[in-house]
């Protein structure tokens, strides 16, 4: 009941803000209260019929399949599969699903696409059978994404795929009944801020038709009671995957996140619903993570070509390779792989993506032991030679090596000062392989040819637990000075595309999101004040704010104007009273940012202690 008053609380404090909104705004709110009203009681019945067994459920166990599974499908779908990326005759930039923003498409203009959407080659059944064949465990489709459109049987939006389509049928609801009686969870994603149809949605500055009205009226007519059907009309749902909260009121993210605990207590979230809602798990958009993220809980998702929604010229598949690189990648760190598709408005997948998903799930039929349920490496650094991943049974370590680079005779060095039990082919237990073991931790030896050319995996049982030899942690070099490298930026408050690490750059990139921090935690020992300096490239100059060591600044970054050419900044004196661990932070100024990337961060002392 506790939860219940809070709610009522929040209720009576929405309410009093809209007193001055006038009498149309004051139905949808009313509305909106009602709604929440329901729910909230909606949540006591279900707390008060299995409150003993909700009670007893702990974040780890509500996470335990999502972090045993490691390996989901992702789907991004709707009319904009009928114009595949072009508008009038051209192509337009970005992916496919952002081409009535790109386009500047007005709505009128944009709903014709929906008369033409009839994607008769969709078969819920064979769409999941060939995600399970992948080896994937879980599935999020695109609910309603930007341009507003809802892929499923909307009550609150006539413009959806059953109301608005020659197609008629409901693409969420068959999804949702393959998925459960095939074994795969299933989930939705929802852009619950931009809304490009809607007049009270974010995102379209380009359509001067619109009338516009309050986002608080948006979310309460349309985007709140969607959600409440979608956790309520689809049986068992697993995941919601928010995107780009934008500025919203308070308010109205508070009652998008209580319904959905209220309804689905057991879901797991993102974190993009707003900047105080961290969800269950951290989001990387394309770019995996060089260096393991601090996050317990993180998700790489990436499209399997170049584009998140389908275009017809869209020809930049992943090799095979690549793709199963990606999930072993995401693994060793400890994270999930969520791998997108894009069906074309037939309904179907090109031959490229089927292709590869059957590759995947080749490989997966021989070693998914080393992806499911795994933990992320024991040591930290990055072998040459391929990734490891592991579990732990009986107290001790079991050790997953994937061997990218093999070569017949070379030996596997391996960051362990541990005694081994046993080492042998996971897929061939009786070719084994010796170790050696000494000061400088473990040694495999590869005998013969590689079993499989694009990642074979031998298993490393140790006597005991895996006793790590000690890793260079960032910190001073013999001149004291502290050198921050891009690949070992930790993120947080990524609210898409937010920020993240370009390896073709080597440098923290595609950073958008104002509210997208980026830091370092790093060691100092005996120095007292640093000059510290970041090489900045952008098109545009912006402002950020800086902490270290309890003390911020707001810094002006001039850049070159080139967004691949670096410029030094300096960005002030920092000074250090003690010697320990210390974090650098860096959090763009919110109205005043505008997209930079980051590459190497440098601590110049000034003077000794």
């Amino acid at each position: 009941m506790n939860r219940f008053n809070k709610l009522i609380g929040s209720l009576l404090l929405m309410n009093n803000m809209r007193k001055l909104l006038k009498m149309k705004k004051l139905v949808f709110v009313f509305t909106g209260l009602i709604l929440i009203f329901t729910l909230s009681c909606r949540q006591v019945s279900i707390q008060t019929q299995s409150a003993e067994k909700v009670a007893q459920i702990t974040d780890e166990e509500r996470m335990e399949w999502w972090q045993d599974a490691r390996f989901g499908m992702f789907i991004h779908w709707g009319i904009y599969s009928v114009p595949a990326g072009f508008y009038k005759g051209e192509a337009q930039t970005n992916s496919a699903e952002w081409i009535m923003n790109k386009g500047k498409i007005p709505i009128a203009e944009y709903e014709k696409f929906a008369e033409k959407f009839n994607p008769t080659k969709f078969n819920a059944n064979e769409f999941v059978a060939l995600a399970k064949t992948a080896g994937m465990k879980y599935m999020v489709i695109t609910a309603k994404h930007h341009d507003g459109f809802s892929m499923f049987n909307s009550k609150a939006n006539p413009y959806n795929v059953v109301d608005a389509t020659p197609f008629k049928r409901d693409v969420l609801k068959e999804l949702a009944k393959a998925c459960q009686e095939q074994g795969i969870k299933f989930g939705f994603y929802y852009s619950q801020a931009q809304d490009w149809h809607h007049p009270g949605g974010m995102g379209n500055n380009w359509d001067k038709s619109i009338q516009r009205v309050s986002s608080d009226e948006y979310v309460y007519e349309k985007a709140l009671p969607e959600v409440k059907q979608l956790l309520t009309a689809y049986g068992p749902i697993a995941i919601f995957w928010w995107d780009t909260p934008r500025k919203m009121t308070k308010s109205v993210v508070d009652s998008l996140y209580h319904i959905t605990t209220a309804l689905q207590p057991s879901i797991i979230t993102n974190d993009r619903l707003g900047d105080e809602y961290p969800g269950d798990h951290k989001t990387f958009e394309r770019h995996g993570p060089r260096y393991q993220p601090e996050a317990k809980y993180w998700e790489l998702c990436q499209p399997i070509s170049g584009s998140w929604g389908y275009r017809s010229d869209d020809d930049q598949f992943k090799s095979i390779k690549t793709l199963i690189h990606n999930l072993i990648d995401q693994s060793s760190k400890g994270g999930n792989y969520l791998l997108n598709v894009s069906p074309t408005h037939e309904g179907t997948l090109r031959l490229e993506a089927t292709e590869r998903l059957k590759a995947i799930g080749a490989w997966m039929d021989k070693n998914s032991e080393a992806i499911y349920g795994t933990q992320a490496s024991p040591t930290s650094a990055e072998p040459e030679w391929g990734r490891i991943t592991m579990k732990t049974i009986d107290n001790k370590g079991l050790l997953y090596l994937h061997v990218y680079n093999w070569k017949n005779g070379a030996s596997l060095p391996i960051r362990l000062k541990n005694e081994v039990a046993s080492c042998y082919l996971l897929t061939d237990p009786s070719r084994e392989f010796k170790t050696q073991t000494d000061g400088h931790g473990i040694k495999v030896k590869l005998t013969g040819k590689a079993p499989d050319s694009i990642a074979s995996v031998i298993v490393l049982k140790l006597k005991e637990m895996p006793n790590a030899l000690p890793q260079k942690a960032l910190g001073q070099d013999k001149d004291g000075i502290v050198k921050l490298p891009a690949y070992r930026a930790q993120y947080e408050n990524l609210q898409g595309p937010g920020a993240q690490y370009n390896e073709r750059l080597d440098c923290v990139g595609d950073w958008q999101s104002e509210t997208a921090r980026v830091y370092w935690s790093f060691e100092i020992d005996k120095l007292k004040a640093f000059n510290l300096t970041g090489s900045f490239a952008g098109e545009n100059d912006t402002e950020i704010t800086i902490s270290f060591n309890g003390s911020s600044k707001k810094i002006k970054i001039s850049v070159s104007g080139n967004p691949k050419k670096f410029k030094k900044v300096d960005l002030g004196i920092f000074s250090v009273d003690k010697p320990g661990r210390y974090e650098v932070s860096f959090l763009p100024v919110a109205g005043k940012w505008k997209p930079v990337s980051l590459k190497e961060v440098k601590l110049q002392p000034t003077r000794f202690k």
